[in-house]
């Protein structure tokens, strides 16, 4: 009863996508170096930076405004990179990071930090705007035509799709089908972020759809899926 920082959040360990589970506690954000451990036979995660994030309710005894977990995460990735200034870092989240204010805060960095993310299947996607003419009046255009959705994508017959088996967290190889797009993600009110995303299906359909997406367009989908799975 003393903690003043808990909160009420969701338990991703019982719960389930039918199932909500509550658990009082506090929230942790760690940043974790992923690296390989030749007898292990597998990819290890060693915490070098953890923050505690308090819970809302806290800031509301506080009279403060709540700060968000990306709030957290930004200032935490933000410090590693000047304990690395020579290092190109990529960062990998699941969705809870996949927040247009927060991947567009690491667009000013002058170090090269790259994020991988989920992306969401409803996202609002445009082509890059087009190059402004000499003597164009107006303001310049944030995004380009209107793209389909991934969910668009995924439920198109004439999608292309790419087939490749992959290791898979600490499971057999699997065999996914996936493609590439290299778009601006943009909500009103928001900066656009250029971005690629992969969409990713499975073959023996054993989950639904997903989609990643990297800030680093030069990435190449099977990078982006080798980084996201490494996380496990």
């Amino acid at each position: 009863e003393k903690i003043a920082a808990k909160g009420i959040y969701r338990d991703g360990v019982r719960s389930s996508k039918s199932h909500f589970v509550k658990a009082s506690g506090l929230c942790w954000i760690s940043l974790m170096w992923l690296t390989n451990i030749p007898w292990a036979q597998r990819v290890w995660a060693f915490s070098f930076l953890t923050g505690l994030a308090p819970s809302e309710r806290y800031y509301q005894t506080c009279g403060r405004k709540p700060k968000k977990s990306t709030d957290f995460a930004r200032q935490m990735v933000f410090q590693w990179s000047r304990w690395l200034p020579d290092k190109a870092l990529v960062v990998i989240g699941d969705n809870a990071y996949s927040g247009l204010d927060f991947l567009h805060a690491y667009q000013s960095l002058t170090q090269s930090v790259t994020l991988i993310t989920r992306l969401r299947l409803d996202a609002a996607l445009y082509e890059p705007a087009p190059v402004r003419q000499p003597k164009q009046k107006g303001h310049p255009r944030l995004k380009g035509k209107r793209l389909p959705t991934p969910r668009q994508v995924a439920d198109n017959p004439h999608t292309l799709w790419t087939r490749r088996t992959l290791s898979w967290y600490d499971q057999p190889a699997r065999t996914i089908e996936f493609c590439s797009f290299t778009v601006v993600w943009y909500h009103t009110g928001l900066s656009p972020v250029p971005v690629r995303y992969v969409l990713m299906r499975d073959v023996l359909g054993k989950f639904d759809p997903q989609a990643l997406l990297s800030t680093d367009l030069a990435l190449t989908p099977l990078l982006i899926l080798t980084y996201f799975i490494r996380r496990w």
